[in-house]
């Protein structure tokens, strides 16, 4: 496994990565009552390539669930990415 769609993977993993510490240390942050990670950094990471680490940081650490802003942004940004996975790996294959 080479080139784009190899970037596109580790991009997705970091990124998904980073999304669900990310969620992980904002709840817990909640929870002491300290100044907190901002909502823009949240969705921003979570869109950017975090979809997975966003959707199963909100499942575990049952946080942002009630928000309907996350409750919509986060899984449609998952599709994308998979969406985009998808084409990369059909458009990598190529002739």
């Amino acid at each position: 496994m080479r080139g784009p769609i190899h970037l596109l993977l580790i991009w997705l993993g970091v990124t998904s990565a980073l999304a669900f510490v990310l969620f992980g240390w904002d709840k817990l942050l909640a929870k002491r009552r300290r100044r907190r990670v901002p909502e823009a950094a949240l969705l921003g990471c979570a869109l950017l390539g975090g979809g997975a680490g966003g959707l199963l940081g909100m499942a575990v650490f049952r946080h942002k669930t009630r928000k309907p802003l996350f409750r919509f942004l986060v899984p449609l940004g998952l599709c994308a990415q998979a969406a985009l996975l998808v084409w990369a790996a059909l458009w990598g294959a190529g002739p």
